[in-house]
């Protein structure tokens, strides 16, 4: 019989290990340091993550030393290296947010191997998903350190709730003496897993929404302010444009049953950047018909009023823009936007009374300091109008029409 094949695999002298790897640990700690604040400047996502970094202890090295001895761990007279020596946690808020932050390790970091862990349970099995990615040390944060050959580091990507969920697991599964094998605890555990991933879905979704709907208001508010520096011009003198007609559309060519008050706003803004002004009005008067709250009121005033002056329906812009400002007094755009149509208007004292009351609320709005000095240009008030213009270029305000405001105001004042 050949007793060789059954001798214990060479088994390393934990206490020289031991002293070998705390000659290490300073470095080990200097380098997770340096580490940190380079992943923070190398991960630019809109979400800002939560970063926990360690170095494992000497009991938890060996341990794992010994589980992956068999593995193919090499053992020289230099430190044994594992992957996790240094670990890193980046921890996202959302489901597209791992994504993201792998693409910026990818560009920043040479990558060994990334993992997706627990990818491949189903929903009957508990356990949770975590992405690892084995990382190079860049050589420049290496640098007069003193370090064992071989040495990479370890970077777990989680969102929130795949975090709570591990440390969770951690606590009842791998840190406990019995796991639980009764078939109603696994099956609670296994509901728990599917709550959270079904939970990190429905986040996401909503994100999703949401990044989309700003898109659409960004293009909407900067065709709107564009629209109101035409109009509103300084000179301009002219009689305002007319309305233009556009087609009518039929009143069932909305196409909602039960659909949310999101869905619809989401469409009236595309049919708005869209051009479709009639649609997104139309849109608008449903949800206004559907006696909503008075917050969500205020924000479907504005939208439809913004829609109104599109068309050059100035009066009813008016109308909807004063309604959503006494939806919601707090709203200081409305007051904004009630004042850039009064000065449309050619009533300027007015328009100035609502840009007052808007800065009121919100005193850091160049934009409004702005429109407000013209106002007062028009109103021939030329020291007020410059003042409002430092006020509006000390919060960054710096476009082309400050400057040639500004120097009509002084050639005024000096002709004075």
């Amino acid at each position: 019989m050949n007793h060789q094949a059954h001798t214990a695999p060479w088994l390393p002298n934990r206490e020289k290990l031991q002293k070998l790897y705390e000659s290490y640990e300073p470095s080990f700690q200097i380098l997770l340091d340096r580490l940190l604040p380079k992943l923070k400047s190398c991960i630019e996502i809109s979400s800002i993550p939560t970063y926990k970094g360690r170095v494992k202890g000497f009991g938890s090295y060996y341990r794992k030393l010994l589980r992956n001895i068999p593995n193919g761990v090499e053992l020289t007279d230099d430190l044994p290296v594992l992957t996790d020596i240094i670990g890193i946690r980046i921890i996202c808020a959302f489901l597209q947010d791992l994504t993201e932050v792998e693409k910026c390790l990818r560009s920043c970091f040479s990558v060994y191997e990334i993992e997706r862990k627990g990818a491949d349970r189903t929903f009957r099995e508990f356990g949770y998903e975590s992405t690892h990615i084995l990382l190079a040390i860049p050589s420049e944060l290496a640098a007069d350190l003193t370090l064992p050959k071989g040495l990479i580091f370890e970077i777990q990507v989680r969102t929130i709730l795949q975090d709570a969920w591990a440390e969770v697991e951690h606590e009842l599964v791998y840190k406990s003496e019995f796991s639980p094998f009764d078939l109603p605890l696994k099956r609670k555990l296994a509901s728990i897993n599917a709550s959270l991933s079904l939970a990190d879905i429905i986040f996401q979704e909503i994100r999703d929404y949401q990044n989309k709907l700003n898109r659409e208001l960004d293009k909407r508010r900067g065709a709107f302010y564009q629209q109101a520096d035409i109009e509103s011009a300084i000179h301009s003198g002219g009689a305002l444009p007319e309305a233009q007609p556009q087609e009518e559309l039929p009143s069932n060519v909305l196409p909602y049953v039960q659909g949310t008050i999101d869905d619809m706003i989401l469409d009236a803004i595309e049919a708005h950047n869209n051009g479709n002004l009639d649609r997104a009005s139309m849109i608008y008067t449903k949800i206004i018909e559907a006696e909503p709250n008075d917050t969500v009121l205020s924000v479907i005033y504005k939208h439809r009023g913004m829609a109104y002056f599109a068309q050059s329906k100035y009066e009813l812009a008016l109308d909807d823009f004063k309604k959503s400002a006494e939806k919601n007094p707090s709203n200081f755009r409305s007051y904004y936007y009630v004042g850039i149509v009064l000065s449309v208007l050619g009533q300027e004292r007015e328009a100035c009374e609502n840009f007052t009351r808007s800065l009121d609320l919100n005193h850091y709005q160049p934009y409004v300091y702005f429109r407000r000095a013209q106002s007062l240009y028009n109103r021939e008030l030329y020291t007020e109008a410059l003042a409002d213009l430092d006020r509006a270029v000390a919060l960054g305000f710096k476009k082309d029409e400050e400057q040639k405001l500004r120097m009509m105001i002084v050639n005024k004042i000096d002709s004075v």
